[in-house]
């Protein structure tokens, strides 16, 4: 697409479900529309059931934002969201967010000061919300919402979690967008889109200033975070398929329980069933190992159930995986994970920058 587009900022946010929050999105972006200097626009793309769809027309009629009937994946909605785009300047965020007062203002300022060849400007997600119980409990685990805070640690990543992003409409039509094949209906479409913009030699900076607001409200149980984590990790397979190259060898924890329950199911009858005590072995050895990483000083014997707690969540993710290895019928992925940072296209903040906010 070589179409010029007007200076302005076309915000792209996909939707199932999620009523109220839409449209606290909503109220929010009509504050931060008003502060913001250049043209804006709000496109909201949905696949709701009927009940749900007829609320956020509602509330896209009352709020200024138009309403566009999408497909089921996330990646084709905001592609969808980016083709109907006015604007050179596309800001992509969840529909489980809130933006800040000067978000707008900021990110489109950030990005248009930015060298020309800069892609696009990541700035933090900040978790908002009571923190229930199960919440607390978790706080050790390692693979929930990390992305979140590297644009506060980092002047430089390689992708961004699009709760926020801001892009260049040329640059994002130049990589045709996000990949609309993915192995889940969200997950890695974002990943995806960061890489092959930065290799397309169009970096994604990072502004710490540029803050949305997450409500917790979607991810306050066991479940919810588990489901999550097993969707991530299927979609870190499709990943590794999509860029081998980032693909690294690791024991995959779920990969070793299950290597080690078929032997002992192999060697059962020759053993008369003494080859199955190992199961049990291997297993308590495995999480031993990943639950001393989530220790912490001055930890003591009553840590020891969040430790456990948070490491079994953790291995959702890594269930995803195995999962998706043998959907995408590579087994060689089974004892891999997929590269998510890297040390040549993640720069650090200035000395002092990142602790300073």
């Amino acid at each position: 697409m070589n179409d010029i587009r007007p200076q302005g900022l076309s915000v792209v946010i996909p939707v199932k479900g999620r009523v109220g929050l839409l449209r606290d999105l909503l109220v929010s972006l009509r504050t931060a529309r008003a502060g913001c200097g250049e043209p804006t626009e709000v496109l909201v793309v949905d696949d709701s059931t009927a009940g749900d769809a007829d609320a956020h027309r509602r509330s896209c009629a009352e709020l200024d934002a138009c309403y566009l009937r999408g497909p089921r994946r996330v990646g084709s909605k905001r592609n969808l969201g980016a083709r109907a785009a006015r604007y050179d300047q596309l800001v992509f965020v969840d529909s489980d967010c809130r933006v800040t007062d000067a978000y707008l203002a900021r990110i489109g300022k950030v990005l248009r000061d930015s060298p020309p060849e800069v892609g696009g400007v990541a700035g933090p997600v900040r978790m908002v919300g009571e923190e229930t119980a199960v919440l607390r409990l978790f706080r050790r685990t390692q693979e929930l919402n990390q992305p979140f805070s590297w644009p506060d640690r980092y002047a430089q990543i390689t992708w961004s979690a699009c709760a926020n992003l801001a892009v260049r409409a040329e640059a994002f039509h130049a990589i045709e967008g996000f990949a609309e094949d993915t192995l889940t209906v969200v997950g890695g479409e974002d990943v995806d889109l960061g890489i092959r913009l930065t290799k397309s030699g169009r970096p994604i900076l990072c502004d710490p200033d540029s803050v949305v607001l997450h409500s917790r409200a979607t991810g306050d149980s066991v479940g919810s975070i588990g489901r999550r984590l097993f969707t991530y990790g299927r979609s870190a397979t499709w990943l590794d398929r999509e860029h081998p190259e980032r693909r690294n060898f690791r024991l995959n924890p779920i990969s070793v329980v299950a290597s080690a329950a078929a032997v002992a199911l192999a060697t059962a009858g020759p053993t008369r069933g003494r080859s199955l005590a190992a199961v049990p072995v291997v297993l308590a050895a495995v999480v031993a190992a990943h639950a001393r990483h989530r220790l912490r000083p001055g930890d003591g014997p009553a840590a020891l159930p969040e430790v456990l707690a948070s490491t079994l969540l953790d291995w959702s993710f890594d269930l995803g995986e195995f999962v998706g290895a043998w959907q995408l019928r590579r087994p060689r992925y089974l004892f891999s994970r997929f590269g998510f940072m890297d040390g040549d296209t993640f720069r650090a903040q200035p000395d002092g920058e990142g602790a300073r906010r």
